[in-house]
């Protein structure tokens, strides 16, 4: 029974300016193997004979800013995927010096022509947007019903064009749940190190794409069995066959794994499931002994710092660097109900901030799933939430305290510089021991006092704030040391 095709009206209309011009329309690639699948497509595109001029006389409402003739037209539709719907002539990329980029377009005259270069046979499928008939030289058809990643023609050829192919078949299948063809799966293994010639802002959009996926697990494990790891997250791939301790039943790699992968089923950001997949990153290097008694101390120290590298290197924005660098970080938060005080959980909320507190509980909770506990969140987890909103209306930034930088500078007299921000600190420090002193008057009268002492003096003051913060933490963390292994 052949199969019905629902093209979205969006879809047909544009079909039908161009093919009442006179030219030829075939909605292509994603698009069509996601309608065959049964699966919503993200976006639609369209191949043509019409050139880039003809498409854009066309279409009033379209821009064209790229060297490959796709011309992206603006729609009235209110779903996202068919907001804008990229049209492209039928073309053909004549080399690929650069494993990236094709030297040269050249346009051509038919659909055959057009589907041959593209990359795997799912994605080489078209559907005549008038006739409904569906274009498949290479079998993706059938290769969508047995769920396979399969290139189109010569594998190694289809990887030299475009080394990002190599990424994108893993993608591909963790997003669509196939396995990769072994023709197309040695291809990949043999023609790795082509990674090294992508630009880092695509190997780190693949990525992406992957990490949000519904079994990013299954993502990474692929690209360790494909040798691509090491041309994408080396130091993830250091975590292989890596034994932890009695506290652990899985590898630091297969930690990792299901850690990650619990935050894909809880559909937390993806600030979270990197951190999640981050969060135990550094414990090859930090392995002391082996065995039940082996220890990882200072991981969650030195595991930030590498997360900072490993996002640095991939040019994620600043902003998400620093996160899931501190979420690595603050991951080993200890937290027993009448153990820790509340001056502490202050202490983590100042580092952490608020508005990240969930994330860091988040993946905690992804770090217990990993270890393979039964439950993800005990009572004393659920406890520490409470307490997080309780304290949440507690001094834990300079924002919150009741005097400012122009108190700060009526009252001493210093001139506007970075000191203001070192009193308000100083007061900060005071108030996270005890929030009562977060009075107008009692800060003031403090800022008085600081007003009257020497550099050195505060300079002592400041430090010894700063001593006690560190000996607090320390504090914890070798409380816990001593009484549980390294988790």
């Amino acid at each position: 029974m052949r199969q019905e095709i629902k093209i979205p009206k969006e879809i047909h209309e544009i079909g039908g300016v161009l093919q009442n011009a006179g030219f030829e329309a075939y909605a292509v690639g994603g698009c069509v193997r996601d309608l065959l699948i049964e699966r919503a497509p993200a976006d639609w595109d369209i191949t043509t004979n019409a050139s880039p001029e003809d498409i854009q006389r066309l279409f009033q409402n379209s821009f064209y800013e790229n060297k490959f003739g796709t011309v992206t037209v603006v729609t009235e539709s209110k779903k996202d995927s068919l907001k804008h719907v990229e049209i492209t002539p039928y073309r053909a990329d004549v080399s690929y010096s650069d494993k990236r980029h094709p030297d040269e377009v050249s346009f051509v005259r038919n659909i055959e022509e057009d589907l041959k270069r593209r990359d795997f046979t799912v994605n080489a499928i078209a559907i005549h947007l008038k006739e409904l008939q569906v274009v498949d030289l290479f079998g993706g058809q059938e290769d969508s019903k047995e769920k396979l990643i399969r290139a189109v023609g010569n594998a190694d050829e289809r990887f030299k064009e475009d080394a990002l192919r190599l990424l994108r078949a893993a993608r591909l299948a963790t997003q669509l749940d196939f396995d990769i063809e072994p023709i197309t799966a040695s291809a990949i293994a043999k023609n790795a190190g082509l990674l090294r010639f992508v630009a880092v802002e695509r190997v780190r959009d693949e990525l992406s794409k992957l990490l949000a996926s519904d079994m990013p697990d299954r993502g990474f494990e692929i690209l360790r069995q494909l040798q691509l790891l090491p041309f994408v997250l080396k130091e993830l791939a250091e975590g292989v066959g890596v034994g932890q301790n009695k506290h652990h039943i899985y590898s630091v790699w297969e930690h990792n794994l299901r850690a990650v992968q619990y935050a894909a089923e809880k559909k937390w950001s993806l600030e979270v499931r990197m951190a999640a997949l981050l969060h135990d990153v550094a414990k090859p290097r930090c392995k002391k002994g082996d065995g039940p008694d082996s220890t990882f101390y200072g991981h969650d120290v030195v595991g930030a710092r590498m997360a900072m590298e490993i996002l640095g290197r991939l040019k994620y924005p600043k902003q998400f660097i620093e996160k899931v660098a501190k979420l690595v970080r603050y991951h080993l938060f200890y937290y027993n109900v009448d153990e820790v005080t509340e001056s502490s959980v202050r202490r983590l909320i100042a580092r952490v901030g608020l508005e990240d507190m969930e994330d860091l509980i988040q993946v905690r909770i992804c770090d217990r799933i990993g270890s393979g506990v039964p439950k993800a969140e005990p009572y004393k987890l659920r406890h520490f939430r409470f307490l997080v909103e309780k304290l949440s209306r507690d001094p834990v930034s300079v924002k919150m305290l009741r005097v400012k930088g122009d108190d700060v500078m009526r009252i001493t007299g210093i001139q506007p510089g970075p000191n203001v921000g070192f009193l308000l600190n100083i007061l900060l420090e005071e108030t996270i021991d005890d929030p009562s002193l977060n009075q107008k008057p009692k800060l003031e009268k403090r800022l008085q006092e600081l007003g009257k002492m020497t550099d050195e003096e505060l300079q002592k003051l400041a430090s010894d704030a700063k001593k006690k913060t560190i000996a607090l933490e320390e504090q914890e963390v070798g409380d816990i040391k001593k009484k549980h292994w390294v988790k």
